[in-house]
């Protein structure tokens, strides 16, 4: 009743309010009288008004930088998604994906559709907006940089960084002088134009390289330490050198940009002597989400807008401002992630794959059309990496190191990615460098950046490490080796209970290894060492309590099934058990009788879709990641799902399938290490079926008697079910049960999923 009278009572106010505006809006036109009000005319029919106004709005700015930006967003991910499947970097697949969007394909092959995508006069907006990006992006590599580190290595640092600056800036400058003739735009002096070049040659991507290390798992080891700190100088050198090149670009003459350096100069005093201490204060003040308040964050990003105002007007760019805020801010790790967190989605994702579409639009690789050209590339391609390959690499054979890792640092900062973009944008928009060889710029930093990972692996063949570095830690003499992969620290807990439970009495002859794959995207050079730390202090103590030796694994990964495969393949591990959290069975049947909510399909189904891998697994109960697991894993798998029944001493080990005789050996170390009470039931009377089986049991039961108990009457249900603590079966068992949809499936204890 009551809703038919809200009803009612809403339709009366509509009514009466619409009855009233009406009588307005006609009253109105009387006062129109007098005042020429002219008509329109309806000269075409109402569904051409209709496409008219359309298209004026796809024209409209507004609506076409939306339209820029989506087109951007998608083809951006999808190229970053290729490159990151081949184990390249995706900086790459984003450039690439920029030079596609511009004259280069898509201007080539739709040049209709691409005049009215990127219209010239639509080009400014892309610009500003981009720059916005860079300057966020060149505040976080500020950030990432740790000056304690630089000053830790500094002695190897500066003479590897400072001899891959010079030799490719000396190489450059010669390069400069053979192509300045031809090449250089008109009224552009031989100094600025040798400078830029010479500094182009020298760059070092820093984030890009700290992220190679961490995928390598080079991030703890001697030489990969040294190489993030030579990158790190080699970023704070390179840039100071940008500063005063662009000074001197713009001012005409060395001496006449020395005004604009000494100001440089000055504020960076101020920047590092007054604003740096009060920053600090404000950030041991607040270095937690819940004290950090928006206050707060303004301060921070007014800093970083200020300064980058302020190198601008001085007359060596924004972007020198930005890397320099980002390196002031406080030191202090928690704070640095929360705030690069609260920005590097923006920056990252939306923001700076518009610098690469911009930088693409340039790139103009059709200008290219003489055999002359591309000679010319690829000198600038063999100067490159000559320079800072064999420069880095000579440079630390000299310090000391030997020729693998000379090498490894070599090819290492030779990586330029996006940084080397930056440069040449700077370098086009002050009218440095043409359009031709900017194009061919552009090509030697995707040739470079490429070539980084294919050369590690060159070197790794050459010298043939005797100890890989994932495998240097474990153990080769152990009899029994088990490796754990957990997401989070309380799963790792419950995994080495499982693990122990498996060998506590036989310690001597076993070892178990925890492992712990971190995206790659969510970590930062300078706060691996912390990240894990607390990934791994949890399952640290429950190993001490346990009285369990363990060797802790840790890496950065971009394919974290592959790499859990990969590294227990090659470690040659007995069992690999990996938990069950939020995520391991989502979207699948036993996510959803287990209460887990269902996912949208991700880029790799669908290519397993269209390739036809996916059928190999049939209708299978997992999910896509223990899926992928099962199928690359040399050796015997344990899925555990963990219900927090507490210990294992009371365990039901059912038999579905014929298959199912390797269980008995794991009931077997059960029974053996941790004094279990085993119930093996045998609904479809397998056990009697299979001999082998049978016999495996019986002599199980002469060698501990009252431990294990066979039966094949039991009627399993709910309550049945209350009694144990653990269930062990195997995958074709699970498959089998999750296909019957028993009652009692949701009220099983802990469940221990056996993968041959």
């Amino acid at each position: 009743m009551n809703k038919i009278k809200n009803t009612l009572l809403y339709l009366g106010i509509l009514g009466a309010f619409s009855a009233l505006m009406y009588w307005i809006i006609q009253t109105g036109k009387l006062l129109e009288t007098g005042r020429n009000i002219i008509e329109p005319q309806l000269q075409n029919s109402y569904f051409s008004q209709f496409i008219q106004s359309i298209t004026s709005n796809l024209a409209h700015p507004v609506g076409l930088v939306l339209a820029q930006i989506v087109t951007i967003l998608i083809v951006s991910r999808i190229f970053a998604f290729i490159f990151k499947k081949i184990h390249q970097p995706t900086v790459i697949g984003e450039i690439i994906a920029g030079i596609a969007l511009g004259p280069s394909l898509l201007g080539l092959l739709f040049p209709e559709f691409s005049s009215a995508l990127f219209p010239e006069n639509s080009l400014g907006n892309l610009s500003l907006l981009s720059q916005v990006g860079l300057i966020l992006f060149m505040f976080m590599v500020g950030m990432e940089l740790d000056i304690k580190v630089i000053q830790n290595k500094v002695r190897d640092a500066v003479v590897v960084s400072n001899a891959g600056i010079l030799i490719p800036f000396t190489l450059g400058i010669g390069l400069a002088y053979f192509i300045y003739e031809n090449f250089a735009p008109k009224g552009v002096p031989f100094l600025s134009f040798g400078l830029f070049l010479g500094l182009a040659m020298s760059i070092t991507a820093f984030p890009v390289l700290a992220r190679i290390v961490q995928e390598r798992g080079m991030h703890r080891t001697r030489i990969g330490t040294l190489v993030i700190t030579c990158a790190a100088a080699d970023d704070i050198t390179a840039w100071c050198l940008l500063a005063a090149i662009i000074a001197i670009a713009k001012a005409g003459s060395f001496l006449s940009s020395l005004y604009v350096i000494l100001l440089a100069i000055g504020y960076v005093i101020i920047m590092i002597k007054v604003v740096r201490p009060f920053l600090k204060r404000v950030g041991d003040l607040h270095d937690s989400r819940e004290n950090m308040s928006k206050q707060v964050v303004a301060i921070f990003f007014l800093t970083l807008l200020i300064s980058s105002y302020t190198t601008e007007i001085i007359g060596i760019h924004a972007l020198f401002g930005a890397f320099l805020a980002g390196t002031i801010m406080p030191e202090n790790s928690k704070f640095r992630n929360i705030f690069i967190q609260k920005i590097e989605d923006v920056a990252l994702v939306l923001l700076l794959p518009l610098f690469f579409v911009f930088t693409g639009l340039r790139t103009q690789i059709g200008l290219l059309n003489d055999i002359y050209l591309w000679k010319i590339t690829g000198l600038i391609i063999l100067v490159a990496i000559t320079g800072k390959f064999m420069g880095s690499a000579i440079a630390s054979k000299i310090m000391g190191q030997n020729w693998r890792d000379s090498l490894t640092i070599g090819a290492l900062m030779n990586t330029r990615g996006l940084m080397e973009l930056v440069v040449l944008n700077i370098g086009y928009d002050l009218g440095i460098l043409s359009p031709e060889v900017f194009s061919m710029m552009v090509i030697m930093a995707l040739v470079t950046t490429f070539m980084t990972g294919p050369a590690l692996d060159i070197i790794e063949r050459i010298f043939k490490p005797k100890v890989n570095i994932i495998q240097e830690k474990i153990s080769q003499l152990s009899k029994y080796k088990i490796i754990l992969s957990f997401g989070n620290p309380e799963m790792g807990s419950s995994l080495l209970r499982l693990a122990n439970n498996l060998i506590k009495k036989q310690k001597e002859n076993t070892s178990v290894t925890a492992l712990h794959l971190c995206p790659n995207n969510v970590l930062h050079h300078y706060n691996i060492d912390e990240y894990e730390n607390e990934s791994f202090s949890p399952i640290i103590q429950e190993s001490e309590l346990l009285n369990q030796k363990i060797t802790t694994l840790f890496k950065a990964s971009d394919n974290i099934d592959d790499d859990i495969t990969e590294i227990t393949n090659k470690g040659d591990f007995d069992l690999l058990l990996i938990g069950i959290g939020q995520s391991i069975f989502e979207g699948s049947l036993l996510g959803k009788i287990l209460g887990y909510t269902t996912r949208i399909v991700n880029p790799d189904r669908l290519i397993q879709k269209v390739s036809g891998k996916e059928k190999m697994f049939g209708n299978s109960p997992f999910d896509d990641r223990t899926q992928n697991i099962l199928s690359g894993s040399r050796v015997p798998v344990g899925i555990f799902v963990d219900k927090n029944t507490g210990n294992f001493d009371q365990i039901i080990v059912p038999f579905y399938s014929e298959k199912d005789g390797f269980l008995v050996e794991y009931v077997q170390r059960l029974i053996k290490n941790s004094d279990a009470q085993v119930t093996a039931t045998d609904p479809y009377n397998i056990v009697r079926k299979q001999i082998e089986i049978k016999e495996a049991i019986r002599a199980i039961e002469q060698e501990a008697p009252n431990h294990i108990t066979l039966n094949s009457e039991i009627d399993l249900d709910e309550q049945f079910m209350k009694k144990f603590q653990l269930m062990v079966i195997s995958t074709d068992g699970w498959k089998k049960l999750v296909d019957s949809r028993c009652s009692w499936l949701n009220q099983t204890p802990s469940i221990l999923i056996l993968h041959p």
